[in-house]
């Protein structure tokens, strides 16, 4: 960063590591029902969890059906512009109201027909006679916390605890620069992954492991020369460097022009083959196609970038916020990693989005819908992620059988690294209070 033509802002170069200790995980956090039921009882109710996209529901009316760890809710726009979002259940004999997003003018179950207003309030009871004891204000649909930020909308079921932005500190701060209020989804994949929902987001915690999984991308990434910082129980990012080789590679056996093809050919979000970026003499890789970023996103977007320092133009700045919800920062498009537990301790629900910066002056573009692959579908099937197919397919050749190993462990032990793996440590320590105070 120091190196860099532009600087980047004091949050990006400030260390905040913290050493938590060597023990190794106890491999049945990963395979045990029990503890699986011990996380949906006592963390799921209690943690912020990112629910929809603002552009999702753009109009009065929009629902969105978002489930999770064994929970439904509908997140709905209201009349004032407002999200509300109510449990997905009727309050007759118990069926789900709704199991699509959409919109509705009401939430009418099918069964009996028992409706209510999308303002969770009741509308008809057939047959009122022969419900006498149920009185209106005994009939409201319960609700859920809503919390919105950056362009997402978050729900928690329990009440009280953290606002949104007590939460998510210092992540708002840090994005006010990169402004996601101002980007819409323009990809959107999911796909059921045969291991622990656990699993599945830990690979995505930690740069390390591409010098063995993503073998590709070592020419213009900095994997082992990830910083990995650390926020309070909830937020740590691994900021990784891109357009510089890998520690791993001998760097006087390549030019820097040939950091730069490998970088357009296989990083995922450079813009795709038809850009060509030569690499003046003196000039590093990481100037120039920082040089070039911030030219054609500018021109892209109709905002000046001047400001924007290299590291912002390239590299990989991965969040992650507990429990399950990963927007990277910085410039470029941006990838945001969610995974949910579909349905139980063993399979999770990985979805990527990509999301993009509305030209200037242009209206806000509803959001795609989720591209759902098959069980038989690899990543690289949805055409529209372009590389970054391949590479999660790398990832996920690795998970089922992660899981797989972690069921027969002999010695039920799961060792980290201190630093590199400091994320998934931060992480597993975050749960454990969670279960000790709601448990």
């Amino acid at each position: 960063m120091e190196a860099d033509a532009v600087t980047p802002p004091e949050f990006l170069k400030a260390e905040a590591y913290e050493y938590m200790g060597s023990a190794p995980l106890a491999a049945d956090r990963y395979t045990s029902p029990a503890f699986f039921q011990r996380e949906l009882a006592a963390m799921w109710p209690n943690v912020w969890q990112f629910a929809a996209r603002e552009e999702e529901m753009p109009d009065v009316g929009d629902v969105v059906v978002y489930e999770n760890a064994g929970r439904s809710y509908l997140v709905t726009r209201q009349d004032d512009g407002s999200v509300r979002a109510f449990h997905n259940v009727c309050l007759h004999r118990g069926r789900k109201l709704r199991l699509e997003s959409g919109w509705s003018k009401e939430f009418k179950c099918p069964f009996h027909g028992f409706s209510w207003n999308t303002d969770g309030s009741l509308k008809e009871i057939p047959c009122r006679w022969d419900f006498g004891h149920l009185p209106d204000e005994k009939m409201s649909l319960p609700e859920a916390q809503v919390g919105r930020w950056g362009g997402y909308i978050f729900i928690k079921e329990a009440p009280g605890g953290q606002t949104l932005e007590e939460y998510l500190a210092p992540l708002p701060d840090h994005f006010q620069r990169w402004r996601h209020e101002e980007c819409s989804t323009v990809i959107w994949v999911g796909k059921v992954i045969k291991a622990n929902w656990k699993a599945v987001a830990e690979a995505f915690m930690e740069a390390w492991h591409s010098v063995i999984t993503h073998p590709q991308i070592l020419p213009f990434t900095g994997d082992a020369n990830t910083r990995y910082n650390v926020y309070g129980d909830h937020v740590n990012v691994a900021l990784t460097p891109f357009a510089v080789m890998s520690p791993h590679l001998d760097k006087s056996a390549h030019p820097q022009q040939w950091i730069i093809d490998e970088f357009l050919k296989y990083n995922g979000r450079a813009g795709g083959s038809d850009l060509a970026v030569q690499v003046p003499e003196g000039v590093s890789a990481r100037k120039a196609m920082a040089a070039t970023n911030r030219d054609r996103y500018a021109e892209q977007t109709g905002y000046d970038h001047s400001h924007a320092s290299d590291a912002e133009l390239l590299d990989a700045f991965t969040y992650n916020v507990f429990p399950n919800f990963a927007p990277w920062g910085g410039f470029m498009p941006n990838i945001v990693y969610r995974w949910r537990p579909w349905p139980d301790q063993d399979a999770t629900l990985m979805e990527v989005r990509i999301l993009s910066r509305t030209p200037k002056g242009q209206p806000m573009p509803r959001g795609v819908d989720l591209h759902m692959l098959t069980e038989e579908e690899p990543w690289a099937a949805a055409v529209e992620l372009g590389a970054l197919g391949g590479i999660f397919d790398q990832d996920m050749a690795n998970l089922p059988f992660v899981q797989e190993g972690l069921k027969v462990s002999k010695n039920n032990e799961v060792q980290l690294g201190d630093y590199q793996e400091i994320r998934i440590r931060h992480f597993h320590r975050t749960l454990d209070k969670y279960l000790a105070k709601f448990g």
